[in-house]
């Protein structure tokens, strides 16, 4: 039987953006929870200490984590290894260890050198921000999104149920997974889409002339498609240098599909490139509302909202009321790169600016 949340003493190692909004998400749900935190960074503490998220500042790992029913690891995937150490002195029976890494086989193999498979649940909140830091958090930044939890083998179905329970708290959406599955599949989806697209605009920089006339005219599609590239390369060489095995499989497949690409131009078989461009729009279809065709430049923004209702239709009419025409509006379920919780978009770029301007009228958060 899983204590409930109101229940919980929860202990944070490292309280930056990330465990900073689980911590105020859980506070929000659970006003009773119990939070202790530790991070080299006394006066965040301190202000999270007053913000009444942090019940207790720690000076260290130290035997106050003895209280908790839960601890997570909220700091680079490197450091969260050699804390796994230090805590595990201090674990009481039942208590549950989790971290909030995006590649996970590194920690888990860790876990199971420890010896500590039985206690550990890796997770990966699927949101992210720009901006860094417990100043940046917010207790709504993962309603909506995927919080990706893999036990362990040994993992008890309890430990996991927690889990669950906790994303579900923070109004994230909780799906389970086997720790292997989740680094390919983010590997596809989010590894290797980063390297393709600062490579492509490395590309485009290399090919470019004096007078910069790509750059001048990379804007549309070829902007859409790199924004990517303007993430934060420190974390990116970190989460490239934790999966890398998984990223060079699914990169030497894109490299077999490029080397294919490349021979039906080269021989002009029209057919194998209509197809390419088919299949790929109806496989993408099918998952997104988008629009037909080719690339085109997205005339989209999204907006920082508590999930609450009413939330939608109150921007709706906002904007109704200066005529202006939303194209599609939804919810962002994968926010790792900083977008908002609704996702706007409009049928052209004057209309996306209107409205850009009549919301921050209304002092919502912003995201281009």
């Amino acid at each position: 039987m899983n204590t409930p949340i109101n229940h919980l003493t929860a202990g944070f190692i490292g309280l930056g953006l990330i465990g900073g909004s689980i911590a105020r998400g859980l506070k929000r749900s659970a006003p009773d929870i119990q939070i202790m935190a530790y991070m080299r960074t006394r006066e965040k503490l301190e202000q999270a200490h007053a913000d009444g998220i942090v019940d207790l500042i720690l000076d260290g790992v130290d035997e106050h984590l003895s209280e908790c029913d839960i601890i997570f690891l909220c700091t680079p995937v490197e450091f969260n290894e050699s804390y796994l150490r230090q805590i595990r002195p201090f674990l009481k029976e039942g208590a549950v260890v989790t971290d909030v890494g995006s590649t996970k086989t590194s920690i888990h193999e860790t876990v199971a050198a420890l010896g500590m498979e039985s206690c550990f649940v890796g997770g990966h909140p699927m949101a992210g921000s720009e901006k860094t830091g417990y100043e940046s958090s917010t207790d709504h930044l993962l309603e909506n999104a995927y919080y990706i939890i893999t036990p362990t083998p040994h993992t008890p179905a309890s430990h996991t149920d927690r889990m669950v329970n906790v994303a579900k708290a923070i109004g994230a959406l909780p799906l389970v997974l086997d720790y292997h599955r989740h680094d390919f599949i983010v590997a596809a989806i989010s590894h290797l889409p980063h390297l393709i697209a600062s490579s492509l605009v490395n590309l485009v920089h290399d090919c470019d002339s004096e007078d910069q006339m790509m750059k001048r005219l990379a804007a549309g599609g070829f902007k859409d498609i790199t924004r990517i590239a303007s993430s934060s390369p420190v974390m990116w060489e970190q989460i490239c240098m934790t999966n890398t095995g998984n990223i060079t499989e699914v990169l030497d497949r894109y490299i077999d599909s490029l080397t294919t690409l490349r021979e039906e131009l080269s021989d002009h078989q029209s057919r194998a490139i209509y197809q390419l461009f088919e299949s790929s729009r109806d496989y993408r279809n099918s998952f997104a509302e988008t629009p037909k065709g080719s690339i085109q430049p997205e005339y989209a923004f999204s907006a920082d909202v508590v999930d609450e209702p009413g939330a939608i239709s109150i921007i709706s009419s906002i904007l109704s009321g200066k005529g202006i025409s939303i194209k599609n509006i939804g919810i962002s379920h994968n926010r790792e790169h900083g977008e908002g919780a609704l996702r706007i978009s409009f049928y052209d770029k004057t209309s996306m600016e209107a409205a850009w301007a009549r919301l921050k009228k209304y002092n919502y958060t912003l995201f281009a």
